[in-house]
C-alpha cells in the first residue's frame, strides 16, 4: 500500500498548475491523505476522486467553513492493520509533537500525519512514526516545496519525504 500525504495546499481555487502537480505525485498510489489547510473546497473535490482509494482528509486552521462542516478535526483510521491518526495541528511549531501526542495517546496509533508547520518530519518518537510532508506550494514559510509518502508493507509503516 503506496500512500501520497499532503498538507498546507493553501489554494484559492484548481489550477491547471495544481493538476500537473498532482498527477505527477499520484503514480502508484493507493490513496491520500490531506492533514488539512486545502483552504479551498474544490481542491478537496478533486482530490477526492483522483485514486482509487479516495482520500482520507481532516480540515484545517485555514479552511473555509464549508470543509470545517464536512470534514473532522481529527481522524483516525486503519489500513492493512496499522492504525494512523490525522490531525492538522495548530499553535507554534516548538512543541507541536507533543500535543499531537497527547491529542492520539488514547488511539495508540502507529503514525500520527500532521500539517499546520510547512516544514517535513519523518521520524519515530518511541513506537510511533510522527510524519509531515511539508507543502507543495508554500514559498514564503516553507524551506523548500514536499510531499510525503507512506508505505504500508508486512504490517509496518516507513514514510518518505520527496521534494517537488
Amino acid at each position: 500500500m503506496r500512500i501520497v500525504v499532503l498538507s498546507d495546499t493553501h489554494q484559492s481555487h484548481l489550477t491547471n498548475d495544481f493538476v500537473r502537480m498532482t498527477e505527477s505525485l499520484l503514480g502508484n498510489c493507493d490513496m491520500i491523505v490531506h492533514a488539512g489547510d486545502f483552504t479551498s473546497a474544490e481542491i478537496y473535490y478533486y482530490l477526492k476522486d483522483v485514486v482509487p482509494g479516495g482520500i482520507v482528509a481532516v480540515h484545517g486552521n485555514m479552511d473555509p467553513p464549508e470543509l470545517t462542516k464536512l470534514l473532522p478535526h481529527k481522524k483516525v483510521f486503519e489500513v492493512e492493520g496499522i492504525k494512523i491518526g490525522v490531525m492538522h495541528g495548530w499553535g507554534a511549531p516548538y512543541d507541536l509533537e507533543e500535543k499531537l501526542g497527547r491529542e492520539f495517546a488514547s488511539d495508540v496509533v502507529d503514525c500520527i500525519v500532521y500539517g499546520h508547520s510547512h516544514n517535513p518530519v519523518n521520524h519515530k518518537r518511541g513506537s510511533v512514526l510522527f510524519f509531515n510532508p511539508g507543502s507543495p506550494t508554500d514559498r514564503h514559510y516553507a524551506k523548500e516545496n514536499t510531499v510525503g509518502y507512506l508505505t504500508i508493507q508486512h504490517a509496518t509503516i516507513s514514510g518518505q519525504i520527496s521534494r517537488i
